[in-house]
């Protein structure tokens, strides 16, 4: 399929209404029949998935590795109930730090129903409150959206973790609501406190509790989770036959991490959005920004940069692709089978928990109204607009949850540009590839399509000549001035080039639409990593030569391709950069990935020793690397069980 003609989206609602419909054929400058043929033309290609090379089939037979495009459709269910569920706070919980006698506090929750999946591999549907520090009383005041739960009930199995950047998280307990069955007149259940079990939590936390109660006025030694749920009322169609999934509220979240930054030469950029934070509370763990500390972010520091955006489901149900077994080793990664897939696996949780995870720097917000174009704008700040070239790595998960990070040759840490770190392993996603940012000298004039080709749409629009930023200079924003603030002046750029997952491209169109929905007055234009690879590659190519020119020499040590994160000291990072005087490129050893795996586990393990030392030998947690520039290194979670 050769490229997408772009468009500008807009409107809300559910994805699959006729309002959407519209919008999209008329963000594209196509007619309605146009659109439609376009879509029949991808349900079609989809189903019979003529091209082997671009994924599976649906079980059966193909050409190529097995994988990819997933036909499979979905159970056949009637439509549930929506329902909200909402975090409150929590009461006495255990102290997982005995210096500070406090916790880092998150809950994590999974609901379980007997709504069939289209596999037995497929993620189960989880959501993540925010990590509130240093408080054993915290407040979260956080809502999760659930959409299609059964009449049959649920059961909603929440976990307490206390968040350790050096160590596996610690388990403050766990807290099980079972709801029976489900109707339209259910009462729902008002903010009710539920005992934390002890069952399989911290035995240090909780030791550290008792000691405490003892020289306190508080004789409480289990704590509470305060939660509330919310009946809202009948699913309406949506195309997804009674599968759950997130339906809001939207929420984006920019994870930050120094060491990683240095390992790559980022540096924080200058904020982006000043008119935005007046606009909406930005929150940097659970505390509003003040100016003060935004003054100082100003200032110029390394730091990589991970952004996740909750986009309002659901996701269309033909964004299904399974991992390429493109090599024997790859199923045995996902599945972490065997000692070499228990390594690669390991190894990619733990980068993925690094990058991802929440710490002191992490900013969120939310948009309780759903899709709008303050949302939008906030994007393209997570992006920095069209500064500096830059291009990025993405994957859309089933629950549309949308993961990016900055990608690139300069990226010594290769695996930080890999669709199975985003995914953390995933076995199933919507869809993956990269994507940047152009901007467009007139906002409300549609670029020039592509060529006609064979199967590009046979009657393109008429249009005018609309020049874009890259490549050239078309003055009114980078590099000379700030960028203009309205989404209209912008284009999304979004392919399906992934080698993990090999997105079928017929779904381009579909992708499109749900993106037009997500981010209004956006114009968003879709390529074909195959049918459209000369065009690609001189997009990329005019990005890449506009990074080089508006940016500055690249530091940087790298491993094999299959390496992942080493948490190297920053005293070594300064050494390398101070011996080549600033500039340059550097590569280290190119040991393989088994070793380097090796070298994680070991620095895991000085991990948990030095954490030892901060329980038991007095060392503040502040000071061993719980601040800006300490080695953060994220434990992942046990899986809800």
């Amino acid at each position: 399929m050769s490229a997408q003609a772009n468009g500008q989206s807009g409107g809300d609602g559910a994805f699959g209404e006729k309002q959407t419909q519209d919008i999209a054929a008329g963000a594209n400058g196509q007619s309605k029949d146009a659109e439609k043929q376009a879509e029949s033309k991808a349900e079609q290609d989809g189903q019979k998935h003529a091209d082997g090379g671009d994924g599976g089939d649906g079980g059966q037979k193909h050409d190529g590795p097995e994988g990819g495009y997933d036909a499979t459709p979905i159970p056949s269910r009637p439509a549930g109930f929506t329902i909200k569920v909402k975090f409150h706070k929590a009461t006495n919980l255990p102290m997982a730090d005995i210096n500070s006698l406090s916790s880092d506090p998150y809950v994590l929750a999974q609901i379980n129903t007997d709504v069939p999946t289209r596999h037995k591999e497929d993620p189960p549907l989880r959501f993540r409150t925010s990590t509130v520090r240093q408080d054993t009383d915290p407040e979260w005041n956080e809502d999760w959206i659930i959409a299609n739960v059964p009449a049959s009930g649920f059961k909603l199995k929440l976990r307490l973790y206390d968040e350790d950047p050096n160590d596996k998280d610690d388990r403050l307990g766990n807290v099980h609501i079972t709801v029976p069955s489900l109707s339209e007149g259910w009462a729902g259940i008002p903010e009710q406190a539920y005992e934390v079990k002890a069952r399989a939590g911290s035995k240090r936390a909780y030791a550290i509790r008792i000691v405490a109660v003892c020289f306190s006025k508080s004789k409480h030694i289990r704590g509470h989770l305060y939660v509330s749920i919310e009946m809202l009322g009948r699913t309406k169609p949506d195309g997804q036959n009674g599968r759950l999934y997130t339906a809001g509220p939207c929420r984006w979240v920019r994870h930050y991490d120094p060491i990683l930054g240095r390992l790559a030469n980022i540096k924080e950029p200058d904020n982006d959005d000043d008119g935005d934070d007046k606009q909406q509370q930005q929150q940097t763990n659970g505390q509003p920004q003040d100016k003060k500390d935004k003054k100082q972010k100003k200032v110029e520091k390394y730091n990589f940069q991970a952004n996740q955006i909750q986009l309002q489901g659901p996701i269309p149900a033909e964004l299904y692709h399974r991992y390429v077994e493109f090599k024997p080793w790859v199923k045995r990664m996902f599945t972490a089978s065997g000692l070499t897939g228990g390594l690669i696996g390991k190894a990619l949780h733990h980068q993925h928990s690094r990058v991802y995870h929440f710490d002191r720097q992490t900013v969120w917000g939310h948009f309780p109204q759903g899709p709008s174009l303050d949302m939008t704008a906030k994007f393209l700040d997570l992006v920095h607009w069209d500064k500096g070239g830059r291009i990025f790595t993405y994957v859309l998960t089933l629950d549309a949850l949308w993961r990016f990070t900055e990608t690139g040759q300069e990226f010594g840490i290769d695996m930080l540009s890999k669709h199975t770190m985003h995914s953390d392993v995933s076995i199933y996603i919507a869809f993956s590839g990269e994507f940047f940012i152009r901007r467009l000298k007139h906002g409300h004039r549609p670029e020039p399509p592509a060529p006609v080709e064979e199967t590009s749409q046979d009657h393109p629009p008429e249009h005018e000549e609309n020049e874009m930023h890259p490549p050239k200079d078309i003055g009114g924003g980078p590099p000379d001035t700030d960028p203009p603030r309205d989404p209209s002046h912008y284009q999304l750029v979004i392919d399906n080039d992934s080698g993990t997952y090999r997105p079928n491209a017929a779904m381009l169109p579909l992708l499109r639409k749900f993106l037009a929905r997500s981010l209004p007055g956006l114009h968003i234009q879709t390529l074909d990593c195959k049918a459209d690879a000369d065009k690609m590659a001189r997009m990329k190519g005019e990005q890449r030569d506009r990074k080089k020119a508006e940016g500055d020499d690249i530091v940087y040590t790298q491993g094999s391709r299959g390496s992942s994160v080493s948490s190297s000291d920053e005293d070594d990072l300064d050494r390398i950069e101070r011996g080549r005087g600033g500039g340059g490129v550097g590569h280290g050893d190119g040991g393989n990935v088994f070793s380097q795996a090796a070298r994680d586990q070991k620095l895991k393990g000085k991990g948990k020793l030095e954490k030892a030392k901060r329980t038991y030998g007095g060392r503040s947690r502040s000071a061993a690397g719980g601040g800006e520039d300490g080695d953060a290194v994220a434990g992942g979670q046990e899986e809800a069980s």
